[in-house]
């Protein structure tokens, strides 16, 4: 990427679902709607994410190193007690 060009920023509030098809993994992005007369918010379907096997295989790695970074720095704990 270019230096003058800018890079979009979407925002999201997690992953609604994952799914595989026409070879072809599809994120379902989601934001939290604000639920009626102080009810729990609830999931709004916000954008796709679609991307190739390899693509995906990729991200995951980078996710995870990410993921052993921020439980060395301490911003997130290791559950021992989640099921392996």
């Amino acid at each position: 990427m270019a230096d003058n060009e800018k890079l979009r920023e979407l925002y999201v509030d997690g992953v609604g679902q994952i799914h595989f098809a026409g070879n072809m993994v599809r994120f379902d992005m989601v934001t939290l709607q604000p639920g009626a007369d102080g009810q729990a918010p609830t999931p709004a379907p916000a954008f796709r994410v679609v991307m190739p096997p390899q693509g995906f295989l990729g991200a995951f790695n980078s996710m995870q190193q990410l993921i052993d970074k921020l439980v060395e720095a301490g911003v997130l704990r290791k559950n021992e007690n989640a099921q392996q």
